[in-house]
């Protein structure tokens, strides 16, 4: 079977990566657009500590999270190492001790369910600043020993050249799908059509362009984040736990002295693939509000991404009526580095006719709509 994958972002890489292994002959297909989201995520894989209340976007992410340990173990298998995938744990922090007593009742809640959760423990002011030095001094946390994060550029790498192993080829242009009597059969690009027996669109923000030409009226925007990289020298930051505030705003250290901070949500931003001073003022400040021992870390750049989002906090994931064969596989919004390779592996098991573990229903694609 002939697979072609729309899109070279997270999903996309992990569906070419599941479909490769799985024996399919797959063509990966990407634009390079500026502003891929996966190139500038914070890779945060902890849905244990999200605000989001939604037990669809629970599951996913859920999913999300359990899936990694088994894809990471096939990509060394496939010798491919180093994505900057790491379990070091989160710190949920607040100066508010209810804030943090109804996020442990929480996650000792989703524990039940989910020993993956790993132990949960609350953390004063300094047992918090022992795990993540530059923390303000008030703030008390709950820690939780079964997070993860991961480089995002270093993972969908990772997987693009392990599916390249299996025999993935990659072509760069512009795609377009090419519909047949209610079939899509294929991709062109560069002026040559790529036939293919599925299509799987993980074109990010950019899906809604690509799906118009076939009728399909996608309900996605692009939604601008501008998130900072911080260089702490002379500092082993390589097992410091992800720090997650009480707001939209995050804090993740890597190895090499890296501390990641973000990021700004820019509902309306269209694809203006720019720095703003506000933007980045947002992202700086919110940071050193939450930690301020990084006030004398060297910024070493400001990374843009657009995220692909919906009309609602869920991805768009399914088949299409009137286009057999058309897979698609976007608008995971803030969420793409958690759940985005678990969504990609559903992607490619839908491209092959398999089953899913998962009701797909409230997930439907064109739940904004469908023009023709």
């Amino acid at each position: 079977m002939k697979v072609a994958v729309i899109g070279s972002g997270i999903a996309g890489s992990s569906a070419a990566y599941y479909l490769s292994r799985e024996g399919a002959e797959v063509v990966i297909i990407d634009k390079e657009h500026e502003g891929q989201a996966t190139a500038a995520g914070a890779g945060i894989v902890c849905p244990w500590i999200s605000r989001v209340e939604n037990e669809d976007w629970y599951t996913l992410a859920r999913k999300g999270a359990l899936y990694y340990p088994s894809l990471i173990a096939n990509l060394k298998e496939d010798g491919e190492e180093g994505f900057g995938y790491g379990m070091v744990g989160a710190l949920a922090v607040s100066s508010h001790a209810e804030e943090l007593d109804a996020i442990e009742q929480k996650v000792r809640q989703k524990k039940e369910e989910t020993p993956e959760v790993g132990e949960v423990s609350r953390l004063q002011a300094e047992e918090a600043r022992k795990l993540f030095p530059p923390l303000r001094e008030d703030l008390q946390a709950v820690h939780v020993t079964g997070a993860a994060r991961v480089d995002g550029r270093l993972l969908r790498d990772a997987m693009q050249k392990a599916a390249q192993k299996h025999g993935a080829v990659t072509h760069y242009g512009e795609g377009e799908l090419v519909l047949q009597n209610n079939k899509v059969t294929g991709v062109k690009v560069n002026g040559d059509i790529i036939s293919a027996d599925a299509v799987i669109v993980t074109a990010g923000a950019w899906a809604k362009e690509l799906l118009a030409p076939v009728g399909v009226d996608l309900n996605i925007e692009p939604q601008r984040g501008q998130i900072a990289h911080l260089e702490m020298k002379n500092e082993d930051t390589s097992k410091w736990p992800v720090v997650l505030p009480q707001s939209s705003h995050y804090l993740v250290a890597f190895d090499h002295s890296k501390v990641v901070v973000g990021a700004t949500r820019e509902t309306g931003s269209g694809f203006d693939y720019r720095l703003t001073a506000y933007g980045v003022k947002e992202v700086l400040e919110e940071a050193l509000d939450v930690a301020p021992g990084l006030a004398d870390s060297t910024l070493k750049e400001v990374r843009i991404g657009f995220r692909p989002a919906g009309s609602d906090i869920l991805p768009l994931l399914g088949t299409v009526a009137g286009a057999d064969g058309l897979v698609i596989a976007t608008g995971l919004g803030a969420s793409g580095l958690t759940m985005g390779p678990y969504v990609g592996s559903v992607a490619a098991k839908l491209a092959l006719n398999n089953e899913t573990e998962i009701d797909l229903s409230p997930y439907n694609p064109l739940r904004g709509g469908l023009k023709v």
